[in-house]
């Protein structure tokens, strides 16, 4: 029994020296990373302002209309919106977008009726309402403007 706690108690030691020799090689890891921090460069989109300086004032847009919608760039693309949507309202109890583009309305405003992804809840229940984390139409679909964009664009969509 003595001989057991002996034991016990010599490798428990030697534990903790092993573990203070990884919390050691954790703690040089970190300070060589934090050294070399400076080193990488961030670029922002506002230059080398300080975050503290007053940003330039962001001109206003004409909001782009395209008949018939615009192409989508990938599968899956939310639908962009091909109208200005400034007027419209959405709140807990009314959805603007839902005047013309509910299952009732679509068909006499002529515009696109709300997918049918929108009516199914996270857990896969088919809803006869819209689903609440898809109420917020702004949330996804985006008007579009006219202007130049913020960086380089390569991306090239599907075909």
């Amino acid at each position: 029994m003595l001989n057991t706690k002996k034991t016990m108690i010599s490798n428990l030691k030697s534990s903790k020296s092993s573990g203070r020799k990884v919390m050691t090689l954790m703690l040089l890891a970190l300070v060589a990373m934090m050294l070399s921090l400076p080193a990488m460069s961030v670029e922002s989109l506002r230059g080398d302002k300080a975050l503290d300086a007053k940003s330039v004032k962001v001109g206003k847009y004409k909001v782009k209309s395209e008949e018939g919608g615009y192409e989508r760039s990938f599968e899956k693309q939310p639908p962009l919106i091909p109208h200005k949507i400034d007027k419209y309202r959405i709140t807990l109890k009314n959805n603007g977008c839902l005047k013309c583009h509910s299952e009732k309305a679509y068909k006499k405003e002529d515009a696109p009726k709300v997918g049918d992804s929108h009516y199914i809840t996270r857990d896969g229940k088919t809803l006869k309402h819209i689903s609440k984390r898809r109420y917020f139409c702004n949330q996804c679909h985006v008007p579009q403007v006219n202007s130049d964009p913020l960086v380089e664009n390569t991306y090239e969509g599907v075909e």
